[in-house]
């Protein structure tokens, strides 16, 4: 495996991989959600490419991303492990050099949700997949269902710069219990732990109450998941959305297909989950 800490070493080791290849961009701090876009990844291509870049531009909170968990020699050790060709390991300077001016902004789908309560988000997560698309210029890019905004922004992304990538939406990951898999799980107490399953079984009640055709109004869902997560007082509700898939503009009346989303916060944390409003496969 390979690691490279700057642009230049990226693109030289880029050069000499095999085609098609494939790229997982990353945070780091890597659980089984990461491995199962890095499998997934090695399964279609034959190279695979993985960036580990805590961006500063897509946190709206200085707290928030200090307190990013961190941990690049693990990261590396699962990487390995993986058989993954290539880590890129770039700093904030490399990524933003004295002198950087260039925001990539995707409009009004990224207004809502998310980028309603994180300001600036979305400008810092449009512009670092555009810089990382174009460094490590791959066949085929790999992201997790769990960021369903972060998805349908990208697929926006690529489409409307012709940008020649497959994208690729693996579905979420999950805990036993049904908790998203989220490098900030780590930040909840044992209490917050425990109650944290919570988020998904609202959501998949929910789901199930739509697929069985008992409630399809999307206001009524939104009650039925502020309901189920309300009979837990420790966490505090951000917003509960049934929306569009690719709009993401709120539905009203009768619920044909969409995105159910959530997201909460438990003591400092916040989560994010959702599902999808479809018939089952």
């Amino acid at each position: 495996m390979i690691v490279c800490r700057t642009i230049a070493e990226l693109r030289a080791a880029r050069a000499r991989l095999p085609s098609p290849v494939g790229f997982v961009p990353t945070m780091g701090y890597l659980h089984d959600g990461h491995l199962a876009l890095v499998r997934r990844c090695r399964a279609e291509n034959a190279a695979t490419v993985v960036s580990i870049f805590v961006n500063p531009t897509q946190f709206d909170r200085q707290d928030d991303f200090a307190g990013y968990p961190r941990d690049v020699p693990r990261d590396m050790g699962l990487l390995d492990e993986e058989g993954v060709n290539i880590v890129f390991v770039p700093s904030a300077e490399e990524m933003y050099p004295p002198g950087f001016k260039t925001i990539v902004r995707v409009r009004e789908i990224t207004d809502v949700l998310e980028g309603a309560h994180r300001p600036g988000h979305f400008d810092g997560v449009a512009t670092v997949v555009t810089k990382l698309f174009n460094i490590v210029m791959p066949d085929r890019a790999y992201f997790g269902q769990k960021d369903a905004q972060q998805v349908v922004v990208v697929k926006r992304l690529v489409a409307d710069l012709n940008i020649p990538i497959e994208l690729r939406v693996v579905p979420t990951v999950r805990e036993p219990d049904g908790l998203a898999m989220s490098s900030r799980n780590v930040r909840l107490s044992p209490e917050g732990r425990r109650v944290a399953p919570i988020l998904y079984r609202a959501l998949s009640e929910a789901q199930a109450a739509w697929r069985s055709g008992r409630e399809r109004d999307a206001e009524a869902l939104r009650r039925l998941v502020r309901a189920r997560v309300g009979q837990e007082p420790r966490i505090r509700l951000e917003y509960v959305s049934v929306a569009h898939r690719e709009t993401l503009q709120e539905l009203n009346g009768e619920v044909t297909d969409g995105l159910l989303s959530l997201a909460a916060w438990i003591d400092d944390v916040r989560l994010i989950d959702n599902v999808i409003l479809e018939e089952e496969p």
